[in-house]
């Protein structure tokens, strides 16, 4: 009898860490706020059909008559095991201008990035100013001797003025400031160099996501421009956007992503003004885009079918059929909020999947704007990454 009381015992106490584990990791999957059109006592989590609102506390300042717009709910399991407590805040819905449409990004850094290092090899052995300095791939230049650095022949002009004397360079690494003392060595033509190469501009092939036509912005891409030979991230000093004809597809296979190819048009239809980790954004002057649609709060976004906008011929952009197959509405990575998988054969056989210069391309599911392609995965084309279109629309609203 011992013993099965025993075996019992233990039993429940599994039982009641499994359940605090699956209640953690329920918690862990919630975000600490979520904003909704309707009432926050109906609040629900359509990746999480089991939990639904449990109770709502509100708070009115006692010398006000405005009602609060954002209460504390309770999520629970079922309706009953409380799991929870997140800010429910009553917004209004937006809608913005479906695109899907390639644009090209021409963009001019705020700095000389550092790329390459160029050895010299003399009778002492090889010599590099740079790397003596101290300086790597991926440092961003901003001034020498105190002349602000804006592109390549700042830097040039600054390296030959010194006339073999040190001098000082200001540059950015990740988010600190510092500063090298370089020394350049004089070739065999007479002039002075500092042993790097070093890069102030940028351009690609993406796609347009949305306008926002209360603000006159537009959004992008869903992943920032990157210097292709360090990868780091561009800092912005100005840049535009130009619509793009895509003429050609190099098709995508395992291990190796295809990409759309282009023509650029002359006339620009926006001004860049952020280079995002989660996206590029900017200010909107072309012809209006495409269907009004609302954008989707994140909590509506679910697994299941979808609509991937995207254009891999001429400009027009067509439907492709795509399943959302995971949902993560917290995560350190906001640009792979979901797992997309293409169904649609048509582009399956056209382009293999998910090709390069397709981030950006909106998904839409149940007729509102959920989510916009990021990434493809390089061992499988038919799959890609997207983030919530809510997240992008925020980051636009900033930068406006």
């Amino acid at each position: 009898m011992q013993r099965k009381w025993r075996l019992a015992a233990a039993a429940a106490a599994l039982l009641a860490l499994l359940g605090t584990a699956v209640i953690a990791g329920l918690a862990a999957a919630l975000p600490d706020t979520l904003y909704t059109d309707e009432p926050a006592a109906e609040l629900r989590i359509a990746s999480l059909p089991y939990l639904s609102a449990r109770n709502k506390q509100g708070a009115v300042p006692a010398d006000s008559t405005a009602p609060d717009t954002s209460s504390n709910v309770t999520l629970a399991l079922f309706g009953v095991v409380p799991v929870k407590t997140v800010r429910a805040v009553t917004t209004a819905r937006r809608t913005v201008q479906l695109c899907g449409t390639p644009f090209g990004v021409k963009l001019f850094s705020d700095g000389a990035l550092v790329v390459a290092f160029s050895d010299r090899y003399t009778a002492l052995g090889s010599e590099n100013p740079a790397k003596a300095a101290g300086l790597r791939l991926g440092d961003l230049i901003i001034s020498a001797n105190g002349q602000p650095v804006r592109s390549n022949e700042d830097l040039t002009s600054a390296i030959q003025a010194a006339g073999g004397a040190p001098l000082t360079v200001l540059y950015r690494r990740g988010e600190s400031q510092c500063t090298a003392v370089l020394t350049p060595t004089r070739d065999e033509n007479g002039c002075y160099k500092a042993g790097i190469w070093v890069r102030d501009s940028g351009a690609g092939i993406g796609t347009l996501s949305f306008i926002d036509p209360l603000h006159g912005t537009f959004a992008g891409l869903g992943h920032s421009i990157s210097d292709t030979d360090t990868g780091a991230e561009l800092t912005l000093l100005s840049g535009e956007i130009v619509p793009v004809t895509v003429t050609g597809c190099i098709r995508g296979a395992a291990g190796s992503p295809g990409e759309l190819r282009g023509e650029f048009s002359a006339s620009p239809i926006g001004r860049v003004l952020a280079n995002d980790t989660a996206g590029v954004y900017g200010s909107y002057s072309g012809p209006a885009a495409g269907q009004s649609v609302e954008v989707a709060n994140l909590q509506e976004v679910t697994t299941g079918p979808a609509e991937l906008w995207a254009t891999v011929e001429g400009t027009a952009a067509k439907a492709y059929a795509v399943r959302i197959e995971r949902v993560t509405m917290t995560g350190t990575d906001p640009n792979r909020n979901l797992l997309i998988r293409v169904t649609d054969q048509t582009l399956l056989e056209k382009t293999g999947g998910i090709v390069q210069g397709m981030s950006g391309s909106p998904i839409v599911q149940n007729g509102r704007l959920a989510a916009v392609l990021t990434h493809v995965l390089v061992n499988d084309p038919a799959k890609g990454y997207a983030i919530f279109a809510a997240t992008m629309l925020e980051k636009a609203d900033a930068a406006a």
